[in-house]
């Protein structure tokens, strides 16, 4: 209980950071929206632009996070010299891909399809070269503890784009998409200078032997990385090349704007790995780690359909987030993207025993498939349904995914998840959602009200069953105080479904 209060203390805070910045983020998208139509294809630009950005950036830091928290806490490794080592290694790969691209930058927009911008496809590989570099203090930050200084820090980025967006396409009525990519460029290299703390004052050590044993265990993470997110961004790469009408970055740009509102899965899955991954790392050899786990799953899967539910219930109310409406067109996919944003974070806690058991390759290959999937079925549907079969495709490969690593993880690490309880609440909110797609039909305010007291019954399961309130500040007193003898019953997560089962022992 003591660790599960440790990540929700932790995501709160990185949940701030991510959640609270996601939504400063937002304010951008209304701004994008407003100033470049559709038509004009600027905000596809800017959804091609960044699904690049995406992918180069797993390539750049090859895994290093994650074998960066497995080494650190290895007894018989130097904290210091892992730190040094994957700093000077990923930093070396970046400055490598800047300067490769800086030298072939013509012929390599003209293959983008960037020729007429060039500037665009140079000032993105510098900036995301020294976000990649950043990643390792940012890691260092988190395995060191230090949520708040990580997450002032985010925020601080996102704050300073925004205000920077705001003068140019707000006060300035600026146009040019490009000035997106230059903001971008100059936030962070202020997260660099912000960083300076974290990348001096100890003495740079390069270990060639622990890099080979690194790279050993990251190379599969890499491939695991590459395909995950190919998962997220293939489609918005390949739609142009893809998509048989004339419109593509039209069609593109409706379709990466309706996504953006779907995000907020990808918020909560983000603050939940950030807290989440440093903890199962520290704590792999401690008894109970199985439970914990199974715990962790339930809630992650109890909160996630509840932003769900959330999201789809006031859609109608969300939509004007998009400033011009002929960017509404799209929002139908926004619960399908958000339901293969809860497999994906379902997929990514089930990920652990294979890193815990050194076995990276089978995440390589579970997430290889999801990958296969997802292209299969933009290549085969794209042509003909355009940007649905991109979200279809989204929501089968992470599906793929998911099982996959579900079956086998059971086999090798077997963890008696409450699947029981799972199912309830997954039971309830499909129920619920099938039930507001019905009530739209009645009017926007008749459909919001039922939308509300269905998100308040969810809500109120989640209480009655599930919700430790004797263990919450304030709340908990007063819970405490007036149900003394019920404080060790009321929610205790050891007490529903299989998980409070003893777990067999993994194999490895």
């Amino acid at each position: 209980m003591s660790k599960l209060k440790a990540i929700a203390k932790d995501t709160v805070i990185y949940g701030l950071s991510s959640i609270v910045g996601r939504f400063l983020n937002y304010l951008l998208m209304p701004l994008y929206t407003a100033q470049l139509s559709a038509a004009s294809g600027g905000y596809g630009i800017i959804t091609n632009m960044y699904a690049y950005v995406a992918l180069i950036l797993v390539l750049l830091t090859f895994g290093m996070e994650t074998t960066y928290f497995r080494f650190t806490n290895k007894t018989h490794e130097d904290s210091q010299t892992v730190y040094s080592t994957t700093l000077l290694a990923v930093g070396t790969v970046s400055l490598a891909f800047a300067t490769l691209v800086l030298l072939f930058l013509r012929p390599l927009s003209e293959v983008m399809g960037y020729g007429d911008h060039p500037s665009y496809v140079g000032v993105m590989a510098v900036t995301v070269a020294i976000d990649a570099f950043l990643c390792i203090p940012f890691a260092y930050l988190r395995q060191q503890k230090k949520a708040i200084k990580f997450a002032a820090l985010k925020l601080l980025n996102i704050v300073v784009s925004i205000l920077l967006n705001v003068a140019y396409f707000a006060w300035m009525d600026g146009k040019d998409v490009g000035y997106a990519f230059y903001i971008n460029f100059v936030c962070t290299a202020m997260l660099a200078l912000c960083l300076v703390k974290e990348l001096t004052g100890f003495r740079y050590t390069f270990d060639k032997a622990l890099l080979r044993r690194m790279l050993n265990y990251s190379w599969p993470i890499l491939v695991l990385g590459i395909a995950g997110i190919l998962n997220q961004t293939a489609d918005k790469m390949l739609f142009p090349y893809l998509y048989e009408g004339s419109d593509g970055l039209e069609q593109l740009g409706i379709y990466g704007a309706c996504s953006k509102i779907a995000m907020i899965m990808a918020m909560i899955t983000q603050a939940f790995r950030f807290a989440y991954e440093p903890i199962v790392f520290a704590g792999v050899k401690d008894k109970g780690q199985h439970e914990m786990y199974a715990q962790a799953m339930k809630y992650f899967i109890i909160f996630t359909l509840l932003a769900f539910l959330m999201v789809v219930g006031y859609l109608d109310i969300l939509k004007y987030i998009l400033r011009r409406p002929e960017y509404w067109v799209g929002l139908k996919v926004v619960p399908i993207v958000m339901a293969a944003e809860i497999m994906m974070g379902v997929y990514f806690n089930l990920s652990f025993w294979y890193k815990l058991i050194d076995r990276t390759i089978w995440g390589a290959w579970f997430s290889g498939l999801g990958c296969a999937v997802l292209l299969a079925v933009n290549i085969l549907f794209v042509p003909k349904y355009g940007y649905m079969a991109c979200a279809w495709g989204g929501f089968a490969g992470y599906g793929v995914a998911m099982v996959a690593s579900y079956v086998v993880g059971q086999r090798h690490y077997p963890i008696n998840y409450p699947l029981k309880d799972i199912g309830l609440y997954l039971f309830l909110a499909v129920w619920a959602y099938i039930t507001m797609r019905y009530a739209r039909a009645w009017g926007l305010w008749p459909s919001l009200a039922v939308n509300t007291l269905l998100i308040l019954l969810f809500l109120a399961v989640i209480i009655r069953r599930d919700l430790p309130l004797s263990q919450l500040p304030v709340v908990g007193r007063y819970f405490r105080a007036r149900n003394p003898g019920q404080s060790g019953k009321s929610g205790n997560p050891g007490q529903s479904g299989q998980s409070g089962q003893s777990a067999p022992s993994p194999k490895a």
